[in-house]
């Protein structure tokens, strides 16, 4: 567990860099803590970076890799909070982990629990990232 913290707090020290690469990493590193309070912070932060479109790509492809509720609810916390290009490159990235070797079926699951979560925002999100999803499996 040591090491596993020890990860967790340099991504979260790498997530504040100016350089988009070392963000970009960051967000891959911490998506299999989206369970984390302080790293789901972070993440929202990073899916929603407004410096660098790459990180806001590889972060939501990092998370819908992942697949699990806690994951899918950030992306769609961002979702809602998108402006219209930041939602291409959530999109973009989503799309990316679907249709990757090892597609992702969890995220259609993940988003039919997050239709029922307490907050509208997150219910808009899902169901979004469920038409994403659904648009991928043609």
């Amino acid at each position: 567990m040591p090491e596993e913290m020890s990860g967790l707090e340099a991504a979260l020290a790498e997530a504040s860099s100016p350089a988009w690469t070392q963000r970009a990493r960051a967000g891959r590193d911490l998506a299999s803590f989206a369970d984390v309070p302080e790293a789901a912070e972070v993440l929202v932060g990073l899916l929603l970076d407004v410096e660098d479109t790459a990180v806001t790509r590889q972060t939501a492809e990092a998370l819908a890799r992942v697949g699990t509720v806690a994951a899918v609810r950030l992306i769609a916390l961002a979702v809602a909070a998108a402006d219209a290009n930041q939602a291409d490159w959530l999109q973009t990235g989503v799309h990316d982990a679907l249709v990757g070797p090892n597609g992702v079926p969890d995220v259609a699951v993940a988003c039919g629990t997050l239709a029922r979560d307490q907050e509208e925002p997150v219910r808009r999100g899902a169901a979004k990232i469920s038409a994403w999803a659904n648009g991928t499996r043609c």
